[in-house]
């Protein structure tokens, strides 16, 4: 199938080794067949997980949803508005979310997109999270962030 054919994550080992969830790999396997996602999967407000983005196209199933499964080893659920602050500090990192690559278009401010849980809360640790889409960010944030830091950095009532 290929849907994640050039996949760029927004984690890397190196931003989890201080948070209790530690991905062992931000590597993305091959798309298996039939994607094992969640498609009931719940927002962090416990409503039906709302879609992230289209344009760009995100999530790690590239369907705009940021659901996770057994095979997203980054935990790629966190709906973010990307900044500029943000940006830079995701490549400092080793992470180029804005260079053009392979099918992939490259962020700029403004975008939204599906962060790696660890790689957001890491952000949030240095000043430089990006906003964050509750109705679109999974639940399952909130075992690597807790809901105020969430709530705190919220954007309400925003549409993909």
């Amino acid at each position: 199938m290929g849907m994640l054919a050039g996949f760029v994550s927004a984690c890397t080992p190196s931003a989890t080794a201080a948070l209790q969830e530690q991905p062992t790999s931000c590597v993305i396997p091959p798309a298996a067949e039939e994607p094992a996602q969640s498609t009931t999967a719940s927002s962090v407000d416990g409503a039906p997980l709302a879609t992230c983005s289209t344009a760009p196209m995100t999530g790690v199933y590239r369907d705009g949803r940021c659901a996770t499964g057994p095979d997203d080893v980054g935990v790629h659920v966190v709906c973010a508005k990307v900044t500029e602050e943000f940006l830079r500090f995701t490549v400092a990192r080793g992470n180029d979310l804005v260079t053009p690559a392979r099918g992939f278009p490259g962020l700029r401010d403004g975008d939204r997109w599906c962060l790696c849980a660890a790689r957001w809360a890491e952000a949030e640790a240095a000043g430089v999270a990006p906003p964050v889409v509750l109705e679109a960010t999974e639940a399952r944030a909130l075992r690597t962030i807790s809901r105020r830091d969430l709530d705190a950095r919220a954007l309400r009532g925003t549409k993909p």
